[in-house]
C-alpha cells in the first residue's frame, strides 16, 4: 500500500477514533461510540499489515499471537464481572505500558529495522521519543501493576508512606531526565536500561502512597499516561494512527482526571505527584466511636417508601458486588406504579471508576433521562421523601462538610442527610473505601437495613 492511500485510512480512522470519544461522553451514544472506535482499531490493523514490506515468515508469527492476545482479551471480556472492571482496567493499562516499552527496546537494539539509523548512531529525534516512551510506559506498567493490587484487595488499599517520599520522587525525576540527555550523547546500552529501571521503580513510588479514596482518579491517570506512552513509541514508528490514537487517549485521561479530581476535591498535582499530603485514612478507621443506630426490615422500608411522593436512589460499589442493580429497577418499577416519583443520584467517584455506576443501571435498562449528576440532583434531596442508599459510602458521608481533619474533607458529597428520611442497605457498620467512618449512619433521619444490596432490595419488593 502506498505511503499517501496509508496516510489517508489513517485518517480515517483517527476521525473515526474522535467520533468513538464523543459517543463515549453520552450513555445514549455509548454503543455507537463503541462501535466507531471498533472500526477505527480494524482500519488501522488492517493498514498496518498492509504497509509493511519484507514481512516474510514474520507475518505468520504476528497473526498466531493477535489470534493469541484476542482469545485471551475475548475470554477475559466475556467472564468479568462488572466489581472487577477497576482492576482490569488497571491491568489492561498495564499491558499497554509494557508494549511500549518492548516497541522501544526493540527499536534501541535494531534501529535499522525502523529505518532510525544504526547502532550507536541513532537519529536524535528518535532517540528521545523512545526513551521518552519508554520511561513513560514503564511508569504506566509498575504503576498499574500496584492500582490491580491495591484494587484486587491483593495490597492494603491504605496509603503506604514513608519519610522524604516526595524527595525521593523529585530526585527520580530528575535522574530520568538526566539519563534521556546523557543517551543523547552517548547512546549508551546501559544508560537505556538505566531509564526503564529508574522508570519501573517511579511507577512503583508514584502509586503506593495513594489511597483507596483517590482510587478512581489513579484509575484515569493511568489511563493518560498510557496514551502518552502510546504516542511517544508512534513518533519513533512514524505511525500517525498510533499518535493520533495515543495523543486522544493521553488527553482525555488527563481532562477526565482533572474532573475526577474537582469530584473529590483532590489537588490534580496531588494525585500525579503521588497522593501529596494524603491523610492516614487507616488511624481514622481505626479510631470509629460506636454509636447508636436505628435499624429496620424490608417492611419498614417498603412502607416508607410506598408513602412517600418521591424517592431518589444512590447506588454505590455495594450494589456493584451483590449485583442488585436489576433487583432495585424491579423496585423502581414498583414504586412507579404506585405514583412515586423515582431518580438516580449519581456521584462523579460512585464505585471505582468513572461511570461504573451509569454502565450497571444501563445494564438493568433504567431510562437515560432518570440518572443524574451531583450538580443536577444534589438540591433535590431537602424536598425529598425518601433517599435509599445502595452500597453508597464515601460519597454521601456529611463529614467531608464538617471536619477539616477528614481526609475526605472538602470533597463534595450527595446530600443525602437533607432527606426526610434515608433508607442505608449496608452489610455493617465498617467504613468505606476512604477508611472512615459514616456520620449518616447515626442520623435521626437514618434507618439502616443490615443485609447484601441484592436480597434487601429483592424482599422490598415483595413487601411492595
Amino acid at each position: 500500500m502506498s505511503a499517501n492511500l496509508s496516510a489517508l485510512f489513517y485518517l480515517i480512522s483517527g476521525i473515526l477514533f474522535i467520533l468513538a470519544l464523543r459517543g463515549l461522553s453520552s450513555p445514549e451514544t455509548s454503543r455507537q461510540g463503541n462501535y466507531f472506535g471498533i472500526a477505527g482499531m480494524v482500519i488501522s490493523i488492517i493498514v498496518t499489515f498492509l504497509s509493511v514490506s519484507n514481512f516474510g515468515s514474520g507475518f505468520i508469527y504476528v497473526l498466531i499471537f493477535l489470534l493469541i492476545g484476542g482469545s485471551i482479551g475475548a475470554f477475559i471480556a466475556f467472564r468479568i464481572p462488572m466489581t472487577a472492571m477497576p482492576e482490569l482496567v488497571a491491568g489492561f493499562h498495564s499491558l499497554v505500558g509494557l508494549a511500549a516499552v518492548f516497541v522501544a527496546i526493540s527499536a534501541f537494539l535494531k534501529p535499522e529495522a525502523f529505518n532510525l539509523g544504526v547502532v550507536g548512531n541513532i537519529k536524535l529525534a528518535s532517540l528521545i521519543e523512545m526513551s521518552l516512551g519508554a520511561a513513560i510506559g514503564a511508569i504506566t506498567f509498575s504503576g498499574s501493576i500496584i492500582a490491580f493490587l491495591k484494587l484486587r484487595g491483593i495490597m492494603s488499599g491504605s496509603p503506604i508512606t514513608f519519610k522524604g517520599q516526595h524527595f525521593i520522587n523529585l530526585i527520580l525525576g530528575f535522574l530520568i531526565i538526566f539519563l534521556i540527555f546523557y543517551l543523547c550523547n552517548s547512546q549508551s546500552t546501559n544508560i537505556f536500561w538505566s531509564i526503564i529501571v529508574v522508570s519501573f521503580i517511579v511507577g512503583v513510588l508514584l502509586i503506593i502512597p495513594i489511597g483507596g479514596a483517590d482510587m478512581p482518579v489513579v484509575i484515569s491517570m493511568l489511563n493518560s499516561y498510557s496514551g502518552w506512552a502510546a504516542a511517544g513509541i508512534g513518533f519513533t514508528l512514524e505511525n500517525t494512527a498510533l499518535i493520533i490514537t495515543g495523543a486522544l487517549v493521553g488527553s482525555s485521561g488527563a481532562i477526565l482526571s482533572y474532573i475526577m479530581c474537582k469530584g473529590m476535591n483532590r489537588s490534580f498535582f496531588n494525585v500525579i505527584l503521588g497522593g501529596w499530603g494524603a491523610t492516614d485514612q487507616t488511624k481514622s478507621a481505626a479510631n470509629i466511636e460506636q454509636k447508636p443506630v436505628k435499624s429496620g426490615n424490608a417492611d419498614d422500608a417498603a412502607f416508607l417508601m410506598k408513602n412517600a411522593s418521591s424517592v431518589i436512589i444512590v447506588p454505590g460499589y455495594g450494589m456493584a458486588v451483590a449485583q442488585a442493580q436489576h433487583a432495585l429497577r424491579e423496585m423502581v418499577d414498583a414504586l412507579k406504579k404506585n405514583g412515586v416519583k423515582v431518580s438516580y443520584a449519581i456521584h462523579p467517584v460512585a464505585g471505582r471508576m468513572p461511570g461504573h455506576m451509569n454502565v450497571l443501571l444501563a445494564e438493568a435498562n433504567v431510562p437515560y433521562d432518570e440518572v443524574f449528576e451531583l450538580e443536577e440532583i444534589n438540591n433535590d434531596f431537602a424536598n425529598c421523601d425518601v433517599a435509599y442508599v445502595i452500597g453508597a459510602n464515601d460519597v454521601t458521608n456529611p463529614v467531608a462538610k464538617s471536619d477539616p481533619q477528614s481526609p475526605i474533607y472538602g470533597m463534595p458529597v450527595l446530600d443525602v442527610e437533607k432527606s426526610k428520611s434515608v433508607l442505608f442497605v449496608k452489610r455493617s457498620l465498617s467504613p468505606g473505601y476512604a477508611g472512615i467512618d459514616n456520620d449518616l449512619f447515626y442520623r435521626d433521619n437514618t434507618l439502616m437495613l443490615f443485609a447484601d444490596a441484592k436480597k434487601m432490595t429483592e424482599e422490598i419488593v415483595k413487601s411492595l
